[in-house]
């Protein structure tokens, strides 16, 4: 088989590559080139597609004796993931990044282009299974489990995409990336958001929507207890950094509960007005007829609820027998029966 191993420069992707070696597959390596502008070296686990990413991705394929490229494609990342993460935060929404970058980079523009390329398949180093028919399911190491951010991928790209790490925990694949002799088995994981060096979202954002100052109003009350500089600094569920002038009556914390971004208006209330108890998704990858009892996750590193989904057209009605706490209309919810993904969409809205 043919294949293309997408190689980040980190470790999990270099030992994927490796393995497909192994395995007896043609393996050529690509390094995405996603930012504009690269930055020389990381800091520490941040940012990536640095120069210094690029160059450990290069070593790793010489080490491995397979073909490496790099593939600019800044432009695709840029309108398909960032415009469409500022545009989410500017309409009061939350995204996951991640898992559009894999909906729309990893398994859409790189996918298209190795097929049409003549590649079998792309191979990643995501923490997922795959069984033959298609069926995605959890990692083994479950505390690197990735398969929430890949949970919405369509059956044709998962018939085309390879997880060779996915029955491995990480300190094998570190220990396996030693023994192999390549230089990243001991590098960083990357974390937060990508293309957020800082790991300021708020102060990022700023920078591209500009200052759009607003009221901080109780849902009780109605009271205006504070101004802020833009409700995309915010997410629901936060409590720090708030700046209120004045504590809540009974003296509990107040969170964040509600962005309206029409009004530029934070709304914060008490910790339990946070508990959801149903949601509604689009955007949906769901093969499934009928009512279907099962868990979601809501949160790329949260537990799973029981949950009872109905497919409505387009849309999924999900009612959780547990309520969920924090959680914001643009996250990802994935559905699960044990460790197998059943599918998943985008929320569109909660209720309590």
């Amino acid at each position: 088989m043919k294949v293309l191993a997408a190689m980040s420069g980190g470790v999990d992707s270099a030992v994927a590559a490796a393995r497909a070696v192994d395995a007896g597959h043609d393996v050529t390596g690509v390094h995405l080139a996603l930012a504009r502008t690269p930055a020389s070296d990381r800091v520490g686990s941040r940012g990536c597609c640095t120069l210094e990413d690029a160059r450990d991705a290069r070593r790793a394929a010489d080490v491995l004796g397979i073909p490496f490229y790099v593939w600019d494609l800044a432009d695709r990342f840029e309108s398909e993931v960032i415009d469409q993460f500022v545009a989410d935060y500017s309409a009061g929404r939350t995204p996951n990044p991640c898992v559009s970058c894999n909906e729309r980079i990893k398994f859409a523009a790189v996918l298209d282009r190795a097929l049409a390329l003549g590649f079998d398949a792309v191979v990643t180093g995501h923490h997922a299974r795959l069984d033959p028919d298609g069926t995605l399911r959890r990692s083994v190491d479950l505390a690197k489990d990735q398969s929430y951010v890949l949970g919405t991928l369509r059956p044709e790209q998962l018939a085309a995409a390879r997880f060779p790490l996915g029955d491995s925990t990480k300190e094998q694949v570190r220990a396996e990336a030693a023994r192999r002799g390549l230089g990243v088995a001991d590098k960083p994981d990357s974390h937060d958001i990508c293309f957020v060096a800082s790991g300021d979202t708020g102060a990022w954002l700023r920078e591209r929507l500009g200052p759009r100052p607003g009221p901080i109003v109780d849902a009780g009350t109605g009271e205006t207890l504070g101004e802020h500089d833009g409700a995309y600094a915010f997410t629901v569920g936060q409590r720090r950094g708030l700046r209120l002038g004045r504590p809540a009556p009974d003296g509990r914390p107040r969170y964040v509960l509600e962005l309206s971004p029409v009004t530029s208006t934070v709304t914060v209330g008490p910790a339990e007005a946070l508990d959801m108890r149903s949601l509604v998704a689009e955007r949906i990858v769901w093969p499934h007829e009928g009512s279907v009892s099962c868990t979601a996750q809501v949160r790329a590193h949260g537990g799973v609820v029981p949950a009872t989904v109905t497919a409505r057209g387009d849309e999924l009605d999900a009612r959780l027998a547990e309520p969920v706490r924090g959680t914001a209309a643009g996250q990802a919810v994935v559905f699960y029966d044990g460790d197998r993904v059943l599918g998943g969409g985008r929320i569109r809205s909660l209720a309590g």
